[in-house]
């Protein structure tokens, strides 16, 4: 199958989704209203609630949710075939991960730009709050420390990328600068810093970046070295004013993200290039995990993805101008990243054989077994990228140090924003603790301050991943991979419950909610027991004691949460068939404030 028709035909589908599906969920599901007052304007503080060009809140969210992870999962699941993986991710991406982004932003922005665990409260019950928190928590917990591996890994393995990489910090502040203190359009700027990153290129080849002489006068691997200065890293960026780095460095991205799109579908055209993994694959190696249900949890982002929500409620929401500009920011964002995990499926199937070091050989010797599709999947899309430029002429060492960048860019921008959300889920958990506890007891002097102390939380929102990626044995980018892309489809699912409780209190039709909502209920579900036996058959003593427990608490937190949702659209549906009559129309909703109750 020639890869430039898969290409086509791909975006061909996201198109129409984009001009008819969203205007759809718009007008009849949402019922956006050019007239709200979003939080951005109503709790303007200059520093999480800022009225943003729709631009620039697309750059960010589109950056934020485009991590690692649509590369990375399709990368591993093209081990079943790419067949399966494209069609999850194209039909995923228009009918789940759209209605999912989209619903997630107006849901919050119809309520204080709330986060979508305090949503879980108002909309569902106040015990999903503290379900969903603790949910939330293990996710982003996993999302950092899954990140901070590929990252080490990557610069690791290549460290010409690591001074190029570094560059983006200090481009990306000026660029603040002048966007917010001088009122400088956006695009001339942050388009004359990638230029400078990329020129930074040859320079980083020239003089590579490791920190070998420091892990070996400290007796430790390099990897442990990378993560602590990644995790320091973040600790600072999370703190900073959202226009100060992330903004700007979102908008440097976006910019990096368009161009290396072009490069790989350029690629793509001009290589005509034919795809070489089968389309079904039939004979699978001994001790293969079964395709159903581990397709759709091991491509998490890329076809929908519960972290979405976290971004488009957390930040996102806060810096939305206006209501309208939800379709564009969220919707949008899910079929560019959809896009994206469109390239990643291409260059492991068909740019990497284009690679020089793989070629004349079989896709399958990259493939051999389900070990070998989780051990480097970020390394397999590096090379994959590296073919597709070496069609038009740019040679593989500079293809390879630019598809490092493009990658860590993006992963480093996910965990800025985590690590961000994380610290506003332990303040959210140690509010609820605090409020429960004994007035004036040391329990409840504890939490208030954990709940009020921005360094304390910011360090448990770093220490924990931190200690979770150095666990002996180094499964956080492996095995832990599997428990990440569960829990974040289960967090998309009751995400979904949240915006599907809503809509069914507005008097509207819920079913391009439900239809996703149940899938992901039942996929993530099945995935978690099937994940539960496999660590427990597995003899490793990390996955018994380590993974197994947290499968157990994520699976019994997953039920208790589907049985409040159940519960909150049954009350829904009874009260409209107790009191029918027509949806609110957009403008007595605004005049509401806050909605539905």
């Amino acid at each position: 199958m020639p890869a430039v028709a898969v290409l086509l035909g791909a975006l061909a589908l996201f198109a129409l989704g984009y001009r008819f599906y969203s205007a759809y969920l718009a007008k009849s599901v949402y019922a956006l209203d050019p007239a709200f007052v979003t939080p951005a304007h109503s709790y303007k503080d200059g520093v999480d609630y800022v009225p943003t060009n729709k631009h620039i809140v697309f750059a960010h969210h589109f950056i934020s949710v485009a991590g690692a992870a649509p590369i990375v999962g399709p990368a591993i699941a093209v081990f079943w075939g790419w067949g399966p993986a494209l069609l999850w991710v194209v039909l995923g991406t228009i009918f789940a991960s759209g209605a999912h982004d989209f619903g997630s932003i107006v849901v919050s922005v119809r309520h204080k730009g709330k986060s979508i665990g305090a949503l879980a409260s108002d909309v569902i019950s106040a015990r999903a709050r503290i379900l969903f928190l603790l949910i939330i928590f293990f996710l982003v917990t996993m999302v950092n420390a899954v990140f901070a591996v590929i990252i080490a890994g990557l610069f690791i393995d290549n460290p010409e990328a690591v001074l190029p990489t570094l560059v983006t910090i200090p481009l990306a502040i000026g660029v603040g600068q002048l966007i917010y203190r001088r009122r400088t359009a956006a695009l001339l700027p942050s388009l004359a810093s990638l230029v400078i990153v990329y020129a930074c290129i040859p320079l980083g080849q020239a003089l590579p970046i490791t920190v070998d002489p420091v892990a070996g006068a400290l007796g430790v691997e390099p990897a442990l070295v990378w993560l602590v200065l990644i995790f320091t890293y973040t600790f600072f960026t999370s703190r900073l004013p959202v226009w100060m780095l992330l903004q700007p460095r979102d908008y440097i991205n976006q910019q990096q993200m368009v161009l290396g799109l072009i490069i790989i579908m350029v690629g793509i055209v001009v290589g005509m290039d034919t795809i070489q993994a089968p389309a079904f694959r039939g004979d699978m190696p001994e001790g293969s995990p079964p395709i159903f249900p581990l397709l759709f949890i091991t491509i998490a982002c890329g076809a929908v993805s519960g972290f979405h929500s976290l971004v488009a409620s957390g930040t996102t929401s806060k810096q939305l101008d206006k209501e309208t500009d939800a379709r564009y920011v969220g919707y949008l964002s899910s079929l560019g990243e959809g896009t994206l995990a469109v390239c990643s499926i291409l260059a492991c199937t068909a740019g990497v054989m284009v690679f020089s070091a793989n070629e004349g050989g079989a896709w399958t010797d990259l493939y051999t077994d389900w070990a070998a599709a989780g051990a480097s999947p970020a390394g397999m899309f590096v090379q994959g990228v590296a073919g597709f430029a070496a069609n038009i002429g740019i040679p593989e060492s500079i293809g390879v140090v630019f598809a490092t960048v493009v990658v860590v860019s993006f992963a480093a921008t996910s965990l800025d924003t985590a690590v961000r959300l994380q610290r506003y889920t332990v303040q959210e958990i140690s509010t609820i603790a605090a409020d429960r506890a004994a007035e004036g007891g040391p329990v409840h002097r504890a939490c208030l301050f954990l709940s009020r102390n921005i360094t304390v939380a910011t360090l448990i929102a770093v220490g924990v991943p931190l200690v979770l990626a150095l666990v002996p044995g180094n499964f956080a980018a492996g095995t832990l991979w599997q428990l990440f892309g569960t829990t974040n489809q289960l967090t998309a699912g009751l995400a979904l419950a949240v915006i599907a409780v809503w809509v069914t209190k507005r008097g509207r039709n819920p079913i391009a909610v439900l239809v996703p909502l149940v899938f992901l209920v039942v996929m993530t579900s099945w995935a978690l027991v099937t994940q539960l036996m496999g660590f427990l058959r597995s003899g490793d003593a990390m996955q018994t004691f380590v993974l197994a427990p947290l499968d157990v608490v994520i699976f019994v937190l997953a039920v208790w949460m589907t049985v409040e949702a159940v519960l909150a659209l049954r009350k829904a549906f009874a009260a409209r068939r107790a009191a029918p009559g027509e949806p609110k129309a957009p403008a007595e909703a605004a005049a509401e404030g806050t909605e539905d109750k």
